[in-house]
């Protein structure tokens, strides 16, 4: 006998864990439910999430309510008669009636390792911090923000050249994997809840744009992981020449000679190194605005920046 389930997912993230959903013979998708189509691009044209043309392709019915706090978008769901609603960056807030409405309650697919990191952007956050170990913990979802019992965990270690985007990736093909591991077992209820520990708890708030520039003032390895933890949005960046230059690639450079922050220390075949208030930060990529991204050697040759400040 098959269990009922809707998928509830919007990005690529939660794309491998509905891939694997479909492929599971004990699994009857019922519904797959995404945020609704968004402007996109240049021509700002509607777009569908990455979980809707997965779906689509899948051929499992898709619902795109923009909220479901109400009556009419509860109703549609529980005419579904799931067993169980399973969760990966929806992106919309579940109300209680709708966490209660599974036989199962919802499960969700969280990108670290609770309680460390809740909120919205756990992986970049977990590098901001220089965390060594992340991983997915498949979770009972309650009211609160990433406060539910964890029912599975799956540790994945953050490597020194990680970035947000190599990290997301790995994640959200161990999150199918974790998914399809404890979903049995929540089935059989043979999974003991774990009560989260409030105290252990760090807040992953949202990133937004203004974040990505660089205070010199601070230690290179502070910046060289905010580097790393805003690719690929929203990108590191500095101001040169009244304009910002976005920093894609860079790295501490612990030898580099005093200055004053944000003053261009060397520049050589690898790039140019800025001065910090500890260490340097050898840039190694970079990206003005309107062009392209280039090495960052290849930007030194055309500009003179030894003894220049950033910022």
């Amino acid at each position: 006998m098959s269990i009922r389930v809707i998928y509830a997912g919007t990005p690529q993230f939660a794309v491998p864990a509905l891939q694997a959903l479909a492929k599971d013979d004990s699994v009857e998708l019922v519904a797959v439910y995404t945020q609704p189509d968004r402007p996109a691009g240049r021509g700002q044209k509607l777009m569908p999430s990455p979980v809707k043309e997965t779906a689509l392709a899948l051929g499992v019915p898709v619902e795109q309510p923009p909220t479901l706090r109400d009556a009419a978008a509860q109703q549609v769901l529980a005419a579904f008669k799931p067993d169980v609603m399973i969760v990966a960056a929806y992106g919309l807030i579940l109300p209680v009636p709708v966490l209660a409405m599974p036989r199962l309650g919802a499960i969700n697919i969280h990108a670290s390792l609770l309680p460390r990191w809740r909120g919205a952007a756990p992986i970049a956050r977990a590098i901001e911090a220089g965390d060594t170990q992340t991983g997915i913990t498949i979770m009972q979802m309650a009211q609160g923000l990433d406060t539910g019992d964890m029912l599975y965990q799956l540790a994945e270690p953050i490597f020194e050249a990680d970035t947000a985007a190599t990290l997301h990736d790995r994640l959200a093909d161990l999150g199918a994997v974790a998914l399809m591991t404890a979903l049995p077992k929540i089935i059989a209820a043979t999974l003991v809840p774990e009560v989260q520990d409030d105290a252990l708890a760090c807040y992953a708030a949202k990133l937004a744009k203004p974040e990505g520039l660089l205070d010199w003032r601070e230690a290179a390895d502070v910046l060289a992981r905010r580097v790393r933890a805003f690719d690929p949005w929203p990108v590191a960046f500095t101001l040169f020449k009244g304009e910002a230059l976005r920093i894609w690639s860079a790295c501490v450079e612990p030898q580099s000679p005093s200055a004053t922050p944000g003053t261009v220390v060397a520049t050589d075949a690898m790039g140019f190194v800025v001065a910090t208030s500890a260490g340097g930060l050898r840039v190694l990529a970079c990206q003005q605005a309107g062009g392209k991204r280039i090495s960052a050697a290849d930007f030194a040759r055309h500009h003179h920046l030894l003894g220049t400040s950033f910022g």
